[in-house]
This record gives structure tokens, C-alpha cells and sequence, in this order.
């Protein structure tokens, strides 16, 4: 074999194989997609921000009735400090409510599951509770609790606890009978049963209902401060409005709403913290 042969041979064998080529592109296609799905938000999110200051500047509306993003931007940097302080009463609130609904909704859907007797009793009450206008309720908070934490972990809770225990039921209600009965026939308590099989297969859709429950306890939250407070982002609104600072109102809304955000992803990272192992639906 002459040396060129050898080279040309040692060449082919260095090319890709149609697998190798098939395989890398692939992995293009699939780093394209996270990158667009990653960017999809922030982009969106920066269009709509942009729509929302030109036709604020250039539409001739009023500055009390639709203010600039940029305004509010630099509305909420000089008053950072006020935003910050009650944005860190709002979170306590939205927290202490949530955790209370998460813990109640969970016990009272356990109660539930492994009562018949209680369903049936229980059931009708909570739903003719939550169908009760919370904004109905509001002489009565003010009565009963104050002006204080109150109104607010208790709104917060309320608003809640139904979506935590009406998902955790029928999570546990939809596991296969069978997986229990076959643990139960090898001898298995029915504590082992709970912790090895139906809690872990109801636990997607307990995160599911935690985070609608999240996004009402802050809704729950800002309400209460609407009721009776003297501190929270909804007490500033309160304050703008009666000062007709629509600019304020603005900021206000804007901190809720990265609060919201905020809250969301920290249990977003718990769920996943908690789930590592499970492959997902999709």
C-alpha cells in the first residue's frame, strides 16, 4: 500500500459516521429549543413592555390614568426602601397563610380519604365556606381579629386551603388500589403503605394544587391588607389611590407581582428538590 492510500484510508475512517452526524444534530436541534423555550418569556415580556411605552407616550393618554413603564421603573428605584419594607410584611403573610393551608388542606384531605363518614360530613360544609365572597367576610375579620396579622394570614389561609385539599384527595383517591392490597398481602402496615406508596405517587399533584394555592394566598394576602391593615404593598395602594399617585398604584401592583414570582420559583426549586428521580409526564 502506498503512503497516499494509507492517508486517504486514515481519513475516511476519521469522518462521522451517519449515526455520529445524526446524533450531533440532535443535540443542535435540542440546545436550539431550550434556548428559544428560555428566551420565549423574555422576550414576550419585553414586546409587551415596549407596546405598553409607546402607546403610553405617544397615544396622548394621561399619565394618571396609564402611566410609562419607565416612569414606574423609576418610581419604584427612589422609593425602594418603602416598597421593600412592605413587600417583606406582604411575603410574611403570604408564607404564614400558605403554610397553614398547605398543613390543614393536607390533614383534612387525609381526614377525608380514610373517613367515609367524614367526607360526607365535611364536604358540603367546606364547600358552602368557599363559596362565601371573602370580600363578605370583611366585617367580620375586622371584628374578630383586628387590624394586626390577623385578617391577613387568615384571608391568606382561606382563600387557599380548599385548592390543597380538594387536589390531595383526589390524588390519593386515583392511586391503583391494588399496589396497596399487594403491599398489605406482604405484610406491610398501613404507615408503610402511606410513605412508600401513596404518598409518593399523590405528591405531583399536591405540588400541583401548592401552586395555585401560592398564587391565591397572595391574592388572600393583599386583600386582608385592603380589609384592615396599616402596613403591606396593599396598604400602599390603598395610599395611592387616596392621593390619586397612580404611578405608585402601579409600583405597587408590579411588586406583588414579582413577590408572586418570586415565591413561585423558590417552590418551584422544592418541588424539584423534592421530586429528583422522577421522570417527568412528558
Amino acid at each position: 500500500m502506498s503512503l497516499a492510500d494509507g492517508l486517504k484510508q486514515a481519513a475516511f475512517k476519521m469522518q462521522p459516521s451517519k449515526e455520529e452526524l445524526a446524533r450531533s444534530s440532535r443535540l443542535r436541534r435540542r440546545r436550539r429549543t431550550v434556548i428559544f423555550e428560555r428566551a420565549a418569556a423574555p422576550v414576550l415580556g419585553a414586546i409587551l413592555i415596549l407596546i405598553w411605552e409607546l402607546v403610553a407616550r405617544y397615544s396622548g393618554i394621561s399619565e394618571f390614568v396609564l402611566p410609562q413603564p419607565s416612569l414606574i421603573l423609576k418610581r419604584m428605584i427612589a422609593d425602594c426602601p418603602l416598597l421593600l419594607t412592605h413587600a417583606a410584611v406582604t411575603a410574611i403573610e403570604v408564607v404564614g397563610g400558605f403554610t397553614l393551608a398547605v398543613v390543614v388542606g393536607v390533614a383534612i384531605a387525609l381526614t377525608i380519604f380514610y373517613s367515609r363518614l367524614l367526607e360526607v360530613a365535611l364536604y358540603p360544609i367546606l364547600i358552602a365556606f368557599q363559596t362565601i365572597p371573602k370580600i363578605a367576610l370583611a366585617p367580620l375579620i375586622v371584628l374578630y381579629f383586628g387590624y394586626g396579622w390577623g385578617p391577613k394570614l387568615f384571608l391568606s389561609f382561606f382563600i387557599s386551603f380548599f385548592a390543597v385539599m380538594v387536589a390531595t384527595v383526589v390524588a390519593f383517591k386515583s392511586i391503583d388500589r391494588g399496589y396497596a392490597d399487594l403491599a398489605r398481602s406482604m405484610g406491610a402496615s398501613e404507615l408503610q403503605i402511606f410513605t412508600k406508596i401513596r404518598l409518593p405517587a399523590a405528591l405531583p399533584a399536591i405540588f400541583g394544587s401548592m401552586k395555585v394555592a401560592l398564587t391565591l394566598a397572595v391574592i388572600g394576602a393583599v386583600l386582608g391588607e385592603y380589609v384592615a391593615s396599616e402596613r403591606g404593598l396593599g396598604y400602599i395602594q390603598l395610599q395611592a389611590n387616596s392621593n390619586f399617585d397612580t404611578t405608585l398604584n402601579f409600583a405597587a401592583v408590579i411588586s406583588i407581582a414579582v413577590l408572586g414570582v418570586g415565591l413561585y420559583l423558590l417552590l418551584l426549586a422544592a418541588e424539584r428538590a423534592l421530586m429528583t428521580g422522577r421522570r417527568p409526564s412528558r
